[in-house]
């Protein structure tokens, strides 16, 4: 009698700790740590050291963008630096908060020689009694047709023709004002009046005003130009020279923080980055908060992008099954079966794709480089900003997160979801392939919902970075003058541009009362504003064996769990492994998809078998 009770106390002790576990006790998935993944036992040890987040490839390639990339940068500064109130976005293999130090860093040295030649540009109207604007005028017009023309590499007929005539007008216009500084400075300062009077002016005599010829709309008599000396015209000829040394002076020390701060070499040393060292109280309180932020369980989202910073959605889907008990259990039914007790049996199958498989001997098993090995697993509570009084009031803490992840784990809520995360991060973190996966019982139906996202690689500009940088500064100093030479004319309209842009963030800064203002979700994610859209074959082959890896895993736990706790897996498996003849079937929000022949794909409109093909 004695061992009866005993034997049910346990059983009831037994089935409470299955159904509580998942919420009253810790984790079961551990925190994934900075370095190497610890194998399980009997594997070998993973691949060479992991470089932290903060110094990973992709971390290293941005904040060279941020150099390259003026459109990038400020984007950068103005989601993480002037909208203090937004929460930082994930980051997912690299760090956020060193690419916002470089972007204030390249922006505060862009600033400064705007700053210098523009006042170049003005200090040099008095100083040449307006000669100055023979070169002005045709640099106007460059200008106006680069503007016209736009950055995209394939524009539309109505903006290549007027661009291709005013950029050849003003070129024209450019070649004649520098033969005519050029008889000044070097012939009869006479001679050269009267050559802006009568021939520079078509033969219209001396009445013709030098600023109309200029299309200044000023009028200036022909022989008040006469009192212009030697000086002056050699002032004007200086002009454009020093504002090409600025040009070439700021490209050298972009050049420069490419080859050595951002180096391979020198960009691990985190501790003795320049950019990192920079003053101001306000970026530090931001850098450390975006690093609390960025890589915590914890994700604050805005409702319209929920996944923002994880990257494009790669084909999510879900689908649901009656829990059917096993006609052979009898009288004792199926066991209980809740959320945790499926991602117990699911994690440890994903985990062992970790594990190399057996290979003719333990130096060969040694040699697996496959980023399989580094995958991580961890635990996502996904909170909505909305309700929350500051930004610094998100339960980061070690407690706030279990108390949430507990909570969320069984609830099946609509805002608070909870996510097993899992991250593979391939090609140096330029590929990051992200499944997220969420398991849901309820009246008597079991749900699974699998969203993959991929991070591509960054932009092909940042990519170049050390090679641009590399040519540059060896680069002859004939080739460095001529390339210089030919930012000029741009330089006076970029100055005023970067000046622009820089008052409009300080402005945002005073008026906008970002620091006081209610939380908001991430705006964007500096990784996926600097991706690109394409992947090579080899990348997109890798996210295609990644995610048919783990999405295999996640399918097989899910299937281990139901027929443990004593249900029947036979609809699950018919609906997401085998369909037909090794056809695989995919219930997703744009249909059913079937691969295989001889399949059958049932919808709620319509039944269709395919008797050949590969796609149905």
């Amino acid at each position: 009698m004695l061992a009866h009770r005993f034997a049910v106390k346990w059983a009831v002790r037994r089935d409470s700790c299955r159904i509580l576990g998942g919420v009253m006790a810790s984790s079961f998935v551990p925190r994934q740590p900075e370095g190497p993944p610890t194998p399980p036992p009997g594997a070998p040890a993973a691949l060479g050291p992991r470089r932290t987040p903060a110094t990973s490839e992709a971390t290293r390639l941005l904040c060279a963008g941020a150099y390259l990339d003026d459109a990038f940068r400020d984007a950068v500064v103005d989601e993480l630096y002037v909208h203090e109130e937004r929460f930082a976005a994930p980051s997912l293999g690299f760090d956020a908060s060193r690419v916002l130090a470089h972007a204030l860093r390249a922006r505060r040295v862009e600033l400064g020689w705007a700053a210098g030649i523009l006042a170049l540009w003005i200090i040099a109207l008095p100083l040449t009694k307006g000669l100055i604007g023979l070169l002005i005028v045709p640099f106007l017009v460059l200008g106006l047709g680069r503007w016209i023309r736009g950055r995209s590499a394939t524009a539309p007929v109505y903006r290549v023709v007027p661009a291709f005539v005013l950029r050849w007008y003003g070129r024209l216009m450019l070649v004649q004002s520098a033969l005519l500084l050029l008889l000044l400075a070097f012939g009869d300062l006479e001679r050269g009046g009267e050559f802006l009077g009568d021939g520079y002016g078509g033969g219209y005599g001396d009445d013709l005003g030098f600023g109309e010829l200029l299309g200044l709309g000023v009028s200036v008599a022909a022989e008040e130009i006469w009192g212009i000396g030697r000086a002056e015209v050699w002032i004007t000829l200086a002009v454009p020279l020093l504002v090409a040394w600025a040009v070439a002076t700021q490209r050298g020390q972009f050049a420069r923080a490419l080859t050595e701060e951002l180096s391979r070499d020198r960009f691990p040393d985190q501790h003795s980055d320049p950019a990192e060292r920079a003053e101001g109280v306000r970026f530090r309180r931001l850098r450390d908060r975006i690093r609390v932020e960025q890589h915590a369980r914890l994700v604050m989202y805005g409702a319209d992008d929920p996944f923002c910073g994880a990257g494009e959605p790669y084909e999510p889907w879900s689908l649901s099954v009656e829990l059917r008990p096993r006609a052979d259990l009898g009288e004792d039914g199926p066991e209980p079966l809740d959320n945790s007790a499926v991602m117990r049996h699911v994690v440890p199958l994903v985990e062992a794709l970790r594990v190399p498989s057996p290979h003719g001997s333990p130096q060969l098993r040694e040699a697996v480089r496959d980023r399989l090995r580094e995958l991580e697993i961890d635990e996502v509570v996904f909170l909505p900003v909305d309700g929350l009084p500051a930004r610094t009031a998100a339960p980061y803490s070690p407690e706030g997160y279990e108390r949430h992840r507990s909570g969320s784990i069984e609830e099946g809520g609509e805002a608070r979801r909870h996510f097993l995360r899992i991250r593979v991060g391939g090609w140096d973190e330029e590929i990051v392939t992200t499944v997220f996966v969420r398991v849901h019982t309820q009246g008597g139906m079991l749900m699974l919902e699998v969203a993959p996202h991929v991070l591509r690689p960054v932009k092909p500009l940042y990519r170049y970075a050390d090679r641009i940088a590399h040519r540059y500064r060896h680069n002859h100093t004939f080739g460095k003058a001529v390339w210089a030479l030919g930012q000029t004319p741009r330089s006076a309209g970029q100055a005023l541009v970067t000046i622009g842009r820089s008052l409009g963030h300080a402005w945002r800064l005073l008026t906008g009362g970002h620091a006081r203002a209610l939380p908001e979700g991430p705006g964007l994610s500096v990784r996926e504003l600097g991706s690109d859209d394409e992947a090579s074959l080899f990348q997109e082959m890798d996210v295609s064996r990644y995610l048919k890896s783990v999405q295999d895993r996640v399918t097989n736990g899910v299937t281990s769990a139901l027929r443990e706790a004593g249900y029947e897996t036979a609809e699950f498996e018919q609906r997401i492994v085998h369909v037909a003849e090794g056809g695989t079937f995919i219930e997703n929000t744009r249909g059913n998809v079937t691969l295989g022949n001889h399949n059958t794909v049932t919808s709620k409109t319509f039944t269709q078998a395919t008797t050949g093909g590969n796609r149905g």
